[in-house]
Parts: structure tokens; C-alpha cells; sequence
């Protein structure tokens, strides 16, 4: 199976403006999550090109104090729904709510399932068949690309006009606008 493993925030939804730390930042209630441009469509073509959807997001606002757990998976209920409407499939969705920050004493520290650790990668490779060299990772930030390499997958930066200080590190195989781009990219790159 090939598979397209895709960060969530900044690369499939907007980040959000947090008024109390000034900061955009993951979506905290299910009302702050808007997808951004053309995502629908890009994953109806990567689905088309015969890719299995797997989401793998860092949300650390709980281990931050932010916001309780119950808010981050009430987000994701929100992201499942929109995807389920637009017939969008997702294998499965992996999250670590780690952060080495955290002020929660079990989300803190070093935890091996937050990117850019591969761990839900190898994970999809063993529980669902995956093979890794002909899979692309997905994501705005260079602990996006960085996991897709450690795991062995071709990787694509998409651009996030809020995603400084995350960048520029990472050598993806590919850049790309957005996510309509990167399929497009994938789509060139991936056998008939």
C-alpha cells in the first residue's frame, strides 16, 4: 500500500490567531478550525491516485495548559466530520499530545510518538501494510519533513504564511504553495 501521511495544522487547516499569547496557534475549539484552500480537492486527487490518508499531528496546547483534552479531540471530531461530508477517507488519524514542555506531568518530556520521531509512520507500516519508499509525508514545518525522512518517505514542504521560525532547516524533495501543489507534485512523481 502507498500512503500519504499529512500534518494537519498549517498544511490541511489555517492556524489560529490566540489572542491570549498573541501567537497563531493550533485550533482549541472546534469553531477555530477552517480548512484551508483547496485542501478538499487536493485530497479527493491524492485518494484518485490510488494513496491511502493518514493524519499525524503534534497538538501540544494540552501539555501547555492551554486547553483540556477534551477541547483538542473535539477539534478533531470537527476535522473527521468535515472529511467524512466531502467523502474524504482517512486510514487513520495519530496524535501525540506531548510536548518536552508541558506543564502536565504525563503529556511532558520526551514522548517517541511526536514528529520528528517516525514512530506513527512505522506504526502504518506495520499495522496496515504500508510501504514507506513509495509514501510521501506532507507538512509546513521542518519537523514535517524531517520525520518523513527518518521514516524513508519522499517528502513535500507546503508554504504556511505563518510558519516562521519552522522552516528552513529541513531539505524537503519537494516544495510546494499548497496542497492542491503538492498533489499535483505527487501526481507527476508517482508511477502509472
Amino acid at each position: 500500500m502507498r500512503a500519504i501521511f499529512l500534518d494537519r495544522d498549517g498544511c490541511l487547516n489555517e492556524d489560529w490567531f490566540n489572542p491570549a499569547t498573541k501567537a497563531w496557534e493550533s485550533p482549541m475549539t472546534p469553531a477555530d478550525l477552517v480548512l484551508r484552500p483547496n485542501v478538499i480537492e487536493a485530497l479527493r486527487r491524492l485518494q484518485e491516485l490510488g494513496y491511502a490518508l493518514f493524519l499525524v499531528s503534534n497538538q501540544p496546547s494540552f501539555a501547555k495548559g492551554k486547553c483540556s483534552l477534551e477541547d483538542l479531540k473535539a477539534v478533531h471530531a470537527r476535522f473527521a466530520a468535515l472529511m467524512e461530508e466531502n467523502h474524504i477517507r482517512f486510514r487513520e488519524y495519530y496524535y501525540s499530545y506531548h510536548h518536552p514542555d508541558g506543564i502536565v506531568p504525563a503529556y511532558s518530556g520526551p514522548s517517541p510518538d511526536r514528529k520528528p520521531n517516525p514512530y506513527y509512520l512505522n506504526l502504518a507500516a506495520e499495522r496496515h501494510g504500508v510501504n514507506l519508499a513509495q509514501s510521501w509525508m506532507i507538512g509546513d514545518r521542518d519537523t514535517d519533513v524531517e520525520c518523513g525522512q527518518k521514516a524513508g518517505t519522499h517528502t513535500i514542504q507546503v508554504a504556511n504564511p505563518r510558519g516562521d521560525g519552522y522552516v528552513g532547516k529541513a531539505a524537503p524533495d519537494f516544495s510546494a504553495d499548497d496542497l492542491l501543489a503538492a498533489a499535483a507534485l505527487i501526481a507527476a512523481h508517482s508511477p502509472k
